[in-house]
């Protein structure tokens, strides 16, 4: 198995191991009402299942961090050269080192070292505000998490991610709904922690930002359920996306030779 088709073997492992995180913190909602975000939820699963499951998943995060950096600069899922497909690209950018991220943060795990729970998107947006035009730029974050948000629910009406899978697989109602369900899920998430970033920015305050963990908390009954049940949706349709997702291969191969000037 060369490079290329090893990096796609573990993006699928990605894809999956995505599915296995939002699968957690929807259990968690549903079952006992505590608050996770992914990063929450690997510590969860790493509590549980050792350093053999959290190697594995480090693999799967990494590569599929990789493997969306990639598309973002190479264009390997075919986005386009419009507005639209410029935009698609930045998303996977942002994806990428999102999930490079939780990939570190397994390898840490694995180490013995916690990297805490919540706090983290108030730190960056206390950083943010100590910058100068600090509140504009926090507000302008605040845009994009809502952009990002309308997207993810304009991607669930339309039904656009379906063009990604197998056409046997797409054209079934089980893809079909748990992936609109999640992505629904998701942009509702996106749009409540893009209302806390703007609240944060009018007033200054990085301690009224937050992220998934603290959407999901702000939630009261029964709405907390729901967007769980959505994001129970989200985690189907990444295993779905671990087994069909047409994936193009990195050219791993010509990259390294292109760094090397060989």
């Amino acid at each position: 198995m060369n490079a290329s088709a090893q990096l796609t073997t573990l993006t699928r492992i990605g894809f999956a191991t995505r599915g296995l995180l939002y699968l957690v913190i929807a259990f968690l909602v549903i079952r006992t009402g505590r608050a996770e975000d992914p990063a929450g939820a690997l510590r969860v699963l790493g509590e549980g299942g050792g350093r053999l499951l959290l190697g594995v998943m480090a693999a799967g995060l990494a590569a599929y961090g990789l493997w969306r950096l990639a598309d973002a600069a190479f264009d390997l899922e075919r986005h386009g050269s419009d507005r639209k497909g410029a935009l698609e690209r930045l998303a996977a950018g942002a994806s990428g080192v999102v999930h490079g991220f939780l990939a570190w943060q397994a390898v840490r795990l694995i180490q013995g070292v916690s990297s805490g729970g919540g706090g983290g998107t108030q730190e960056g947006t206390q950083t943010a505000l100590e910058l100068p035009g600090g509140p504009v730029l926090v507000l302008i974050g605040a845009a994009v998490l809502a952009g990002v948000g309308v997207a993810q629910l304009i991607k669930a009406a339309k039904g656009t991610f379906l063009r990604y899978l197998e056409p046997a697989v797409a054209q079934q109602p089980w893809a079909r709904w748990s992936g609109r369900a999640g992505y629904a899920a998701r942009g509702l998430v996106f749009l409540i922690t893009g209302f806390f970033l703007f609240r944060a920015g009018l007033d200054e305050q990085a301690s009224e930002a937050g992220g998934m963990a603290e959407a999901l908390a702000w939630l009261s009954s029964p709405w907390d359920i729901v967007i769980a049940l959505g994001l129970l949706g989200f985690g189907l349709f990444s295993l779905i996306e671990a087994r069909y997702r047409v994936l193009h291969d990195v050219p791993v191969a010509g990259l390294a030779r292109r760094a090397t000037g060989q």
